[in-house]
């Protein structure tokens, strides 16, 4: 996949494109329905792919106390894009001067100026421009003055009622629901970050953990003890991975994220790792005692091993 960093980097020789516009917040299953419908155009036109994004949730410039937190950093954003098999991502910068832009100068200056879209698409809800003046209406009828069609893609509704949406995906994450989260983003949720020191008290109880910087990527879940993976340079380990502030102990940061490798010991620090979250395993607990929490850690490993198998 070709990344270009604002419209400047896109070449002046890019062919014809389909196009899609979003905040592509997670890239979940709705997102993904909309782009499977892009590249069987792209496909049958003989058109190149491009998904156009944003650098920020454009409300983190336009209402910042209504901007909710990103379920994956734009890094995170991009690398699943190209999963998907995409030609190309724009990553526009959500500045002012972007926010300020008629629906016209929008429409010439991202879709036909640089990417000589011929067919668009957007959800129906899709609002564009200053203010959000452009609507599907208006992107239609800029499109029958301009050469583009623009295509309307419907919402993916797994129960039949409720949209994909990252809103839902958020809240089931802050319940701790990473299976069902699982379902509507399409892949399982992630956090990405560097392993630095901490306390040590896993590996005096037998557990050592990898301890993730609190700066980590990505939306963590409720606290709890998780079975997943660590990733560490593409090689993938099974692990119980607890989240929170560790109540047992006092003076533990809030929503600390370490992860047990099961039956490997491994000298992670430094290294920047991925911790997927495959199935909660239980909610916090504080012990009244050292002996109580090794039997409880080591149950936790079991009924880890036990899901990953």
């Amino acid at each position: 996949m070709n990344t270009f960093s604002g419209l400047d980097e896109v070449p002046a020789d890019w062919p014809a494109s389909v196009v899609t516009i979003g905040k592509f917040d997670g890239v979940h299953s709705g997102h993904r329905a909309v782009i499977r419908r892009m590249l069987e155009l792209a496909d049958a036109e003989g058109l190149a792919s491009v998904v156009v994004t944003f650098d920020r949730n454009p409300l983190a410039l336009l209402r910042p106390e209504l901007c909710p937190v990103s379920l994956v950093s734009v890094e995170q954003k991009l690398e699943l894009l190209a999963e998907t098999g995409v030609d190309a991502t724009v990553l526009l910068a959500f500045d002012e001067a972007f926010a300020a832009q008629t629906p016209d100068e929008f429409v010439d200056a991202v879709l036909t100026g640089v990417l000589h879209a011929r067919t668009v698409l957007v959800g129906a809800d899709f609002r564009y421009g200053a203010r959000g003046a452009g609507t599907v209406e208006t992107l239609k009828a800029s499109g029958a003055e301009r050469g583009f069609r623009v295509v309307v893609v419907d919402d993916v509704r797994p129960d039949g009622e409720h949209r994909v949406s990252s809103t839902w995906i958020r809240r089931l994450l802050d319940d701790g629901d990473v299976v069902a989260a699982s379902g509507l983003l399409g892949h399982t949720p992630s956090v990405r970050g560097e392993v630095v020191h901490g306390a040590a008290r896993g590996r005096e109880l037998g557990y050592p953990t990898a301890n993730l910087s609190p700066e980590s990527e990505g939306l963590i879940p409720a606290d709890g003890v998780y079975a997943g993976r660590l990733i560490d340079g593409g090689v993938s380990y099974p692990a119980a991975i607890s989240v929170g502030n560790n109540p047992t102990f006092e003076g533990v940061p809030q929503k600390q994220v370490e992860a047990y490798v099961i039956d490997e010991d491994l000298d992670l620090y430094g290294h920047v790792v991925t911790v997927q979250f495959t199935e909660r395993i239980r909610g916090q607990v504080a012990f009244t005692g050292i002996d109580p929490l090794i039997e409880q850690i080591r149950d936790d490993v079991e009924r880890a091993r036990a899901i990953l198998a």
